[in-house]
């Protein structure tokens, strides 16, 4: 049956920093009661990870990085929504960062500017000042898993506890997937 801990070992965050990216393990104690547990890197993707592992997708939040820019300033922030979601980048991020373009951040400097690897990478650990836009419903999920920084990493937490990370923002920003 499925649930947020599926068939994983999960362990403390704060006792097992090394199997998560750098910035993630610095940011740990922002999050001291998430949990981590050790997966096989080819099965990151949500739909493999969730299948594999019996997590429910509705337990599972994806994180998103999206540039804006409105003039000379550009915008990078992470956008947290479920599984089963969409976020809805072109009206209501879009409003939200206060920018006339944004889309998906390129995958490669994404990577860079994080240091985090795609497939896995998570607000927790982000850049200072870097908006995180949490949809009401993984907050209103409970426990979810996010990524890890790291391909062969997930991390077990509360929604609330996303929204409690700094420059934090939740708000209605899923759209349900087509």
């Amino acid at each position: 049956m499925q649930s947020p801990q599926g068939r994983l070992t999960w362990i403390p965050l704060a006792e097992a920093t090394d199997l998560v990216a750098p910035p993630v393990a610095a940011a740990a104690d922002l999050v001291p009661d998430a949990r981590v547990a050790r997966i096989d890197p080819s099965l990151a993707d949500t739909a493999a990870f969730c299948e594999a592992y019996d997590v429910a997708p509705e337990a599972s939040a994806n994180c998103v990085v999206v540039h804006g820019r409105r003039g000379e300033r550009e915008t990078y922030a992470a956008v947290m929504v479920l599984a089963t979601d969409r976020a809805d980048v072109n009206k209501t991020v879009r409003k939200e960062l206060d920018v006339r373009k944004v889309s998906f951040a390129d995958q490669a400097d994404a990577q860079e500017r994080t240091g985090m690897l795609q497939g896995g990478i998570t607000p927790v650990g982000l850049p200072d000042g870097w908006p995180i836009l949490v949809d009401q419903a993984v907050v209103d999920a409970g426990p979810v898993v996010i990524g890890g920084g790291v391909r062969d990493a997930k991390i077990l937490l509360t929604g609330a506890a996303l929204a409690a990370l700094p420059n934090a923002r939740v708000l209605p920003l899923a759209l349900p997937r087509a």
